[in-house]
């Protein structure tokens, strides 16, 4: 036997078990996948029974499939749910938009024009969400309610611009890190002003890095509870507080409250679903060089 045909069998041996690795690697991936997918699926399942089935004791996988429960959900209340969906969307869409319009300077500042001291400024910025948001909840009440501003859907815009700002400055920080500088340079040279380069150079270089903060900031805004439940009562209630009207003193509507975290899930689905790439771009951007 030859060298260079045991040195063939060793490669192929190699081979089988770099594949044979790959394939037991790519199995417990989609089983962790299917393991996280789980309790949403079991969401909408349950969703689509009576309440008697519902909370049936062992499950009743098996049940008769029906839409009471969407129904009960659409005709809760006199308008039903679009008030507080309504109230999510903007103060999420809003606060979202606020926070890139005032973090991408703030990031530009911090990479590519680096001030004194910047990795503090960081570190100021990250300690920020390190305080329990119950700690502030009753200085936010006291001044909401001292300014006439409890149950008002702009208190909740500001309130979410604040807290996802820090994240968002951090997020945006270590992406447009990565733009060359050199670029930046030359549109100066062509007489560009720092708006235009934010707008028209560093933004599209920097897109999958955006997309991904305003997508987290987004998710953010509208799945906050704590601070919607205290400040707004009926006109800015949001979707999460209108969640907790389905666990009454007359029990737990299962089938009801399945539906409707269904259909509150779903912009936030959608607005992942559509922006998956980017996400992706954008969160492992700069992980490879």
């Amino acid at each position: 036997m030859t060298n260079t045909t045991v040195t063939a069998r060793a490669t192929d041996g190699i081979a089988r078990r770099a594949r044979r690795r790959s394939t037991a690697l790519g199995l417990l991936a989609w089983v962790v996948g299917l393991g996280f997918c789980l309790p949403a699926g079991w969401m909408l399942h349950t969703s689509f029974h009576s309440e008697q089935d519902a909370a049936a004791n062992p499950p009743a996988l098996g049940a008769a499939l029906t839409l009471d429960g969407y129904r009960s959900f659409f005709e809760r209340g006199g308008d039903g749910p679009w008030p507080p969906l309504i109230n999510s969307a903007t103060a999420a869409v809003l606060s979202t938009v606020l926070v890139l319009l005032l973090a991408l300077p703030a990031a530009y500042a911090l990479s590519i024009r680096p001030v004194r001291k910047w990795t503090d400024v960081m570190f100021f910025f990250l300690s920020t969400k390190m305080l329990p948001v119950v700690a502030g909840l009753l200085p936010v009440y006291l001044f909401a309610r001292n300014t006439g501003l409890l149950d008002n859907i702009w208190l909740l815009v500001l309130l979410y611009t604040s807290m996802n700002l820090p994240i968002a400055v951090w997020m945006m920080q270590s992406f447009l890190a990565d733009v060359p500088v050199s670029i930046i340079e030359a549109a100066r040279v062509d007489g560009a002003r720092l708006p235009t380069v934010l707008g028209r150079v560093v933004a599209p270089i920097a897109g999958p890095g955006i997309a991904a903060t305003a997508l987290i900031c987004f998710i953010f805004s509208w799945n906050e509870l704590l601070f919607a439940g205290v400040l707004t009562g009926v006109v800015a209630q949001t979707a999460p507080v209108f969640l907790t009207g389905f666990v009454t003193s007359e029990g737990l509507f299962l089938a009801q409250l399945c539906a409707a975290s269904v259909v509150v899930s779903l912009p936030v689905l959608a607005a992942g679903y559509a922006a998956q790439d980017k996400l992706v771009q954008g969160l492992s951007l700069g992980a490879v060089k």
